[in-house]
């Protein structure tokens, strides 16, 4: 599938270490929304589809009662609309009710919506829940060596489809699962709650995702693709329940979101060790802007999963609270591929363990088969217009004696320590680049060299 990749955008703001700044900027912005008519989007590289054919999962036997199962119900529409093949599409519409269902996989040209009030709920039989293949680039499940279970939602070499509707809910009911991954009781890799494998000109918008047993949104090996205004919600305690996770795919817009959950709230990768290495499907064209929430884990990542390697990232308007790390790009030894051309501007967080971390040595491996000489490169890293409050540790910037991190670029950087704690501070090795307007003052392997030019 070919991918035409999209151009970061420039950011207009310049700082945020002054309220007066801050209130110049909205102003300014609201402004140029005027005068353009709406805010800066991603959005358009999939215009939403209005569908005149429409049809109601009670046509099929339905029942929203949060007892009666389903899933035939689900399978059956589907299959209707497949074979329908109506001009523009059919609507799957799913009324106010709760709709117990197991997994099941979407069509091509069509669009599920859930009305208000609408809440489709993944069973808890997981002993009968299906089993498919691992993905190439990784190998085997992620957690567990195999297979993986099916997400709840799926769909597989599909064009043309849209989630939405009026903010009604997708529920995993994750929590028999985490429990698994607690006791060591799962037996292979547990389910996403969405996944799309292979496809291209997908939409995502106007629902609520919550209690995922795994990641919550997983586009891999997809082209074309926008999540806006969506919410995702995990307890802070439930494993591994990354928001938004697009893998091995280009054009991707992820806007305008609330995510609180378990682990990354969006997290770029692009496959594991050898697999993602011979799979070699980067992931490039990510755009992530205006999104808000809070993790133990990363608010913005990429990694570790990079070995098909991650290009022309850019991340802006982020609001972070209660999070482990704030912006981590991380990788490993045996990864191999290239982390390059990432940019991240205006964020701000607060009550943070470390604001910025870009390591070398980060994630573990699918099997004892990885390419120690395999080592990633990573290059061009723009981080700026960065505000931080009550953050423990500024920043730890850790690149590979045989493979430096370079081009790390560094401006407008203001972390505020916890009071009556020490002031935080910076720690970096194997990394070269250029830093400018960053406090506290950042390590020498950066400071020494901005008028370089590098940046």
């Amino acid at each position: 599938m070919k991918c035409h990749f999209l151009s970061p955008e420039i950011t207009r703001m310049v700082r945020f270490n002054v309220s007066v700044v801050l209130a110049i900027v909205a102003v300014a912005s609201v402004m140029l929304e005027g005068v353009a008519g709406s805010m800066v989007t991603c959005s358009g590289i999939v215009p939403m589809r209005y569908r005149n054919d429409k049809i109601s999962i009670t046509d099929f036997g339905g029942v929203g009662d949060g007892r009666t199962v389903n899933t035939k119900a689900f399978r059956e529409a589907i299959y209707r609309i497949q074979h329908l093949r109506r001009r523009g599409g059919t609507l799957l519409y799913v009324p106010p009710g709760v709709y117990l269902t197991g997994s099941f996989s979407l069509t091509s040209h069509m669009t599920l919506y859930l009305a208000r009030g609408a809440i489709i709920k993944a069973t808890q039989d997981t002993w009968n829940w299906p089993l498919i293949a691992p993905l190439p680039s990784y190998g085997r499940g992620r957690e567990r060596p195999g297979r993986r279970y099916m997400s709840l939602i799926q769909g597989y070499g599909l064009r043309d489809v849209v989630i939405t509707g009026e903010n009604g809910t997708i529920d995993g009911q994750g929590e028999v699962w985490w429990n698994m991954w607690r006791q060591g009781t799962l037996r292979y890799t547990r389910p996403h709650l969405v996944e799309f494998m292979d496809s291209r000109s997908i939409v995502i918008s106007n629902v609520v995702l919550k209690n995922s047993p795994f990641w919550n949104i997983h586009p891999v090996y997809c082209s074309n693709v926008v999540i806006r205004y969506v919410t995702i919600l995990a307890p802070y305690d439930s494993p591994n329940t990354d928001g938004i996770d697009p893998d091995s795919s280009c054009n991707v817009c992820i806007e305008d979101s609330h995510i609180s959950v378990g682990d990354d709230l969006v997290s770029v990768k692009s496959g594991w060790d050898e697999y993602g290495i011979r799979y070699g499907r980067r992931s490039s064209g990510i755009t992530i802007r205006r999104i808000t929430g809070s993790s133990p884990f990363a608010g913005i990542s990429v990694g570790s999963e990079t070995s098909g390697g991650v290009d022309n990232v850019f991340v802006e308007n982020i609001n972070l609270y209660d999070t482990g790390i704030g912006i981590h790009i991380k990788t490993n030894i045996g990864r191999g591929g290239f982390i390059k051309d990432i940019t991240v501007s205006n964020v701000y967080m607060e009550n943070v363990r470390k604001g910025i971390r870009i390591m070398g040595n980060v994630g573990d491996h699918p099997d004892d088969y990885y390419n120690p000489n395999a080592l990633p490169y990573v290059k061009g890293i723009r981080i700026k217009d960065v505000w931080g409050v009550k953050v423990q540790e500024a920043g730890l910037i850790q690149g590979l004696k045989n493979a430096p991190f370079t081009g790390i670029c560094l401006s407008n950087i203001y972390l505020h320590g916890v009071p009556g704690q020490r002031r935080a501070a910076w720690t970096c090795s194997d990394v070269t680049g250029a830093a400018l307007e960053v406090s506290p003052w950042v390590c020498s392997e950066l400071a020494s060299t901005y008028q370089s030019g590098i940046c």
